[in-house]
């Protein structure tokens, strides 16, 4: 008998039905996750905050892959599918789950037909709730995403400290490590907050990863339509990446960001994505060059130096994010890693030239070559630039470290 075609979105209707209330009664949570801090004040006050590793940059660009490598370090602690809806009270919500019988939770791929699989224990990107719940517009276009060094909302401040140590106490780990894509615009906060916060910046070369953006938000649109609930399920967990209610982030240009969003609702998605992708990784190419700090304590990972040399690639991942290990581990790490082999760009000579001409000026900050001259497998990425012209580069975008020119092996 054939077996019935996986459906792209699996909201069951007890996640729907609490996850409504959960944002229909957010200040009440908040008040809870209040009192959860102070029951557990004593426990919650032995608890530092070390080190946090924040992973974000835009979608697609192997934030997953670095959140569930990263993660199975025993020393990190993340959210984990579980912890939704409930993600204000994880302490409340994760002790009333282990008290009740559940059914035995299958591995099963993730919406993203992208060949990574999960489970109810698997990491995943929740701490959106927290900042929608303090900041409710910060996804309206445009919005005010970018967050410095002097932005300040002490209530929010405190009520997140605490939310890290309570996971750090849930887990039983030492460092607190996230997955936000939407944090690449908030890094100099963060970095205000955790002072000796470890941040971790994946980049990919603009013509596959226009590919991988179209083709999941075609993917997304899809899966909304066959299930009713899954829009608003991704709208109450802060993912308007891709979909029916996809929005730009407003990286310090809302002119930009308005311009990106007309382009998509006009059906130019090729140009809207391109012109997206160079308004982010603009953005993390200036905010790096100017801002010291921030450049000492960010690490950019191309996402082609993981797929090329994923031992060098983790070892200098781990090192950075002061994450001890043996080369066991970084081995074990290293063999999960797999170029994408579900899809591939199939763009025309015009259509590259439309990708390079919003591109290619800030491509080649990040060590990429003109996108109008791509097409390569991605396999094989771009090769290590020689001597001479790693140096002009680096004067040219001071800010950027790829893996494949500090010269580290592991």
């Amino acid at each position: 008998m054939d077996r019935e075609p996986q459906r792209i979105f699996d909201v069951t209707g007890w996640v729907d039905v609490l996850g409504r209330a959960a944002t229909r009664h957010q200040p009440s949570l908040l008040r809870l996750g209040r009192l959860e801090t102070r029951l557990f004040s004593h426990e919650l006050a032995e608890i530092p905050i070390d080190r946090p590793i924040f992973i974000a940059g835009l979608a697609r660009a192997g934030t997953t892959v670095l959140l569930e490598a990263l993660e199975s370090h025993p020393d990190t602690v993340s959210h984990r599918y579980r912890d939704f809806p409930l993600v204000l009270t994880p302490l409340f919500w994760n002790r009333f789950l282990d008290r009740v019988p559940r059914r035995e939770d299958a591995p099963r791929e993730r919406a993203h037909r992208d060949g990574i699989v999960v489970t109810a224990e698997s990491p995943e990107a929740f701490e959106e709730v927290l900042w929608m719940a303090f900041f409710p517009d910060i996804h309206e276009v445009p919005a005010q995403d970018v967050f410095g060094a002097q932005a300040s909302h002490p209530a929010f401040e405190s009520f997140y400290r605490d939310h890290l140590r309570k996971l750090l106490l849930l887990r039983r780990g030492s460092r607190y490590l996230s997955k936000a894509n939407y944090n690449v615009t908030r890094l100099e906060y963060l970095l205000r907050l955790f002072p000796d916060a470890r941040i971790v910046v994946p980049v990919r070369d603009p013509v596959w990863h226009v590919a991988s953006l179209m083709k999941q938000h075609r993917l997304f649109c899809a899966g909304q339509r066959e299930e009713p609930r899954a829009l608003p399920h991704l709208q109450r967990v802060g993912h308007f990446e891709f979909g029916l209610d996809r929005r730009p982030i407003t990286a310090g240009d809302p002119e930009e960001a308005c311009a990106i969003a007309r382009l998509w609702q006009d059906g130019r998605e090729l140009e809207g994505w391109a012109r997206y992708w160079s308004h982010i990784h603009r953005f993390v190419a200036d905010r790096l060059a100017e801002n010291f700090a921030l450049r000492d304590a960010a690490l950019v990972v191309r996402c082609e130096d993981l797929w090329d040399a994923p031992r060098r690639s983790f070892g200098r991942i781990l090192d950075h994010c002061g994450l001890m290990c043996g080369d066991d581990f970084i081995g074990t790490l290293a063999a999960r890693i797999r170029p994408p082999g579900y899809y591939r760009p199939e763009f025309s000579p015009a259509e590259l030239e439309v990708i390079s001409k919003h591109t290619a000026a800030t491509a080649l900050r990040f060590g990429y070559p003109d996108p109008a001259g791509a097409g390569r497998p991605a396999a094989e990425p771009s090769p290590p630039a020689p001597a001479g012209e790693g140096e002009s580069l680096a004067e040219t975008a001071p800010a950027v470290r790829p893996l494949w020119r500090d010269g580290a092996s592991r």
